[in-house]
């Protein structure tokens, strides 16, 4: 294939190659993270294991597949390479071949922001009332966010797997153990059903809530501002 052609697909998502491209590629991100969260529950049998890891072996070659390739349309190889988005491609794989004991798989959600770009080529019906026209105002703010809170939960449960995992194994069997507390414990919510015990667990929790308290307030703001600026709007038309 001409490079051309090969940049235009890897490169441009608004023709109809490269958005599947794009979502083959987030596809194979969430198929990957799927993976990794089941690999965290107990008593997985032998066989689940063996299929987890060959679906690994599959993403880790898919992965340095689409990074090489990136490398080789790249218009500045160096650049790319040392860019935010080439560094975490990079380390997304990299642990899987040097064995490092380190399990990085998780900042490949990372890599969904991508997808952001793709989002913007779709068309959204037009406002009739003020309500729907505040949130086509800010919608693109919402996307964005709602991609960042789901990635805040996602890592909020792996950090306190690992922190609690071992003082509080019946609570914190798996990162989908830990998908609970994330919830609760990010929207302020705490039910008190699952807390930390650990020194670095109470650590972790006390940032995730500051980061919670910000979590509420930033789309309760944006749609407030949204709401006057759509009625602003609708009194100018009149």
């Amino acid at each position: 294939m001409p490079k051309p052609t090969l940049k235009s697909i890897i490169e441009d998502s608004s023709t109809p190659y490269g958005r599947a491209f794009a979502f083959s590629v987030q596809g194979l991100i969430i198929l990957s993270l799927i993976t990794f969260s089941l690999d965290t529950l107990p008593n997985l049998s032998g066989q689940t294991k063996y299929i987890l890891w060959n679906i690994e072996v599959i993403t880790v070659t898919l992965f340095t597949l689409e990074y090489l390739t990136r490398i080789l349309v790249a218009d500045n190889k160096l650049r790319f390479v040392f860019s935010c988005y080439g560094m975490i491609d990079l380390v997304a794989f990299l642990p899987f071949y040097i064995a490092s004991g380190l399990d990085l798989r998780a900042i490949r959600i990372v890599r969904l922001l991508r997808i952001i770009r793709i989002l913007k080529l779709f068309r959204y019906s037009r406002a009739i009332r003020r309500y729907h026209r505040a949130l086509i105002l800010i919608k693109e703010e919402l996307i964005l966010f709602g991609f960042v809170a789901l990635i805040l939960i996602y890592l909020a449960a792996i950090g306190i797997y690992y922190c609690e995992n071992q003082a509080q194994p019946e609570k914190f069997q798996s990162v989908f153990h830990g998908l609970w507390w994330a919830v609760t414990t990010l929207t302020t919510v705490g039910y008190g059903d699952v807390y930390p015990i650990t020194l670095g667990g109470r650590l972790f929790t006390f940032f995730i809530l500051m980061i919670g308290l910000g979590t509420v307030a930033v789309p309760t703001g944006l749609l407030s501002s949204a709401l006057a600026e759509a009625r602003s709007e609708e009194k100018a038309d009149q």
